[in-house]
């Protein structure tokens, strides 16, 4: 059974499959280009799918065949990031955004089709995984536009690929293909594009299986290795050990069955 949840953008959508849920970027008229409006909607929308008990796994993507999402609205530009006061204003939405997903209990993980750039590809690695079709390309086009991509995703872009790879990828604001990215670490896989929905659900399906106190443990601690993060990864480590989902995780085991758990 599917239903969905109410946004704060007509161009954000979401909906729930049993313990899927999936946010949908929906602008395909401008390649699910991000506005002002988006970034505020996005935290809210990203809480209400965390309030579902029965969730436990998150996929983004974008609507349409065309991208997952081609970054900021730059027609807004002109009016909402014209200076550096009011590119602050606009880039802590945008944080506030990616925080939502970074920061989520859930495991996230980013559907890529088609486009992702600039602000788009910083969503995307605000997710915990990244899956993409052979058609995605990848670009951070900051350097032709005069702007200064956010401290935040040039953050996340180091502790994918490194520095030396961070500095190609600014500095150049050259795309790259699916395969360049998956063998720089930007990307978890590479699916054909008729495969990327079903590749992408099951292991969603697969994640959903497993404990999510274990799965929020482990997020967090990467999290602070990745210096960042805001959970506390010591009293989510006890949560697991605490839990009902631990005592099955042993019983399951001894009895050569599959664990039932349910987050408590």
């Amino acid at each position: 059974m599917t239903h969905a949840i109410a946004s704060a953008s007509p161009h954000l959508s979401a909906r729930i499959t049993g313990p899927v849920a999936t946010l949908v970027i929906d602008k395909p008229a401008r390649r699910n280009a991000f506005d002002a409006a988006m970034w505020q909607a996005l935290p809210g929308l990203v809480a209400d799918i965390e309030a579902n008990e029965a969730v436990r796994v998150l996929i983004v993507r974008g609507a349409g065949e065309a991208a997952f999402s081609a970054g900021a609205d730059i027609s807004e530009f002109g009016a909402i990031r014209a200076s550096a006061g009011a590119a602050r204003t606009y880039d802590e939405d945008s944080e506030r955004a990616q925080d939502a997903l970074s920061a989520s209990r859930l495991p996230v993980i980013a559907m890529i089709h088609g486009f992702c750039m600039g602000g788009g590809l910083a969503l995307a690695m605000a997710c915990d995984l990244r899956f993409a079709s052979t058609d995605a390309q990848f670009a951070i086009p900051a350097a032709r536009l005069g702007l200064a991509y956010p401290l935040q995703g040039i953050n996340r872009l180091t502790a994918l690929c490194g520095p030396a790879v961070a500095r190609d990828i600014l500095f150049s604001a050259r795309t790259l293909d699916a395969g360049e990215a998956l063998s720089l670490g930007l990307i978890n896989r590479v699916c054909e594009s008729a495969d990327l929905a079903g590749e992408t659900n099951d292991y969603a399906a697969r994640l959903a299986a497993n404990a999510p106190l274990s799965i929020a443990s482990a997020k967090a601690c990467i999290e602070q290795a990745s210096g960042g993060g805001k959970a506390d990864p010591e009293s989510l480590a006890r949560a697991c050990y605490e839990s009902a989902d631990y005592a099955e995780g042993r019983a399951a085991f001894a009895e050569k069955r599959k664990p039932v758990f349910r987050g408590k």
